[in-house]
């Protein structure tokens, strides 16, 4: 059986490792990848203490949402969001880190309900030509960028990539250098963006040595899904 709050406890202490030996002297969050997890699985990440959760499916987002109904959970959408979906997820979820172009983005602010504070945004980057990965290129992002903050019920927050998969740490840490150059500079015309979402289970520790503020970690909390 799966100890979910030991597995907390070990990676977080591997996150802080981590946050201790980058330059760059980052905070770093964890966000807990809970696709194809039971609702019992992340109540019991929650009692252990964590409280930002990622999903990737629209309706097992919604249906966890209205199971679990914490208002202390932060959830985040991190899979492909299809345009038909938006009205479903733009008033349940916290965070937004797939957005890679403005129409999905335009439809996320008109379903956005005024009531709410701003959904918090983040353009998923795709700088290695991975025809298998959403997300934006180099060239478009700093338009993307101006587009989506001119959203009003939209939060421009940063980053977020999927880079390749490398098994050696070096090659690791020479993508996660390179999404962060991008992201800053990104900043110097959008100097409030203050989140770089990028690291996973295998590779999260260079994510962090190269500037990552956020991991997002399933296997390494939950175990391998079935």
């Amino acid at each position: 059986m799966i100890d979910i709050a030991a597995n907390l406890t070990h990676v977080n202490a591997r996150i802080e490792n981590a946050r201790s030996l980058s330059p760059h002297g980052q905070q770093v969050s964890l966000l807990a990848v809970s696709k194809k997890q039971s609702a019992d699985n992340i109540r019991q990440a929650f009692l252990a203490g964590q409280l930002a959760f990622g999903e990737s499916y629209a309706q097992e987002a919604l249906g966890k949402i209205d199971t679990l109904s914490e208002p202390d959970i932060r959830w985040h959408f991190i899979g492909p969001l299809q345009s038909n979906k938006c009205k479903l997820i733009a008033p349940h979820c916290d965070w937004i880190e797939s957005v890679d172009r403005l129409t999905l983005a335009q439809k996320l602010n008109r379903y956005r309900p005024a009531g709410m504070p701003p959904l918090n945004i983040c353009l998923q980057v795709n700088l290695f030509g991975e025809a298998s990965k959403g997300g934006v290129a180099l060239e478009p992002l700093t338009d993307l960028a101006a587009e989506v903050s001119a959203l009003p019920r939209l939060r421009l927050r940063g980053l977020m990539a999927i880079p390749p998969r490398q098994a050696e740490p070096a090659r690791q840490r020479e993508q996660f250098a390179r999404i962060r150059a991008a992201w800053l500079v990104l900043k110097q015309d959008f100097p409030n963006l203050d989140t770089l979402s990028m690291g996973m289970s295998g590779d999260f520790e260079a994510a962090i040595l190269e500037g990552s503020t956020r991991v997002r970690l399933g296997t390494g909390i939950f175990g391998e899904r079935d």
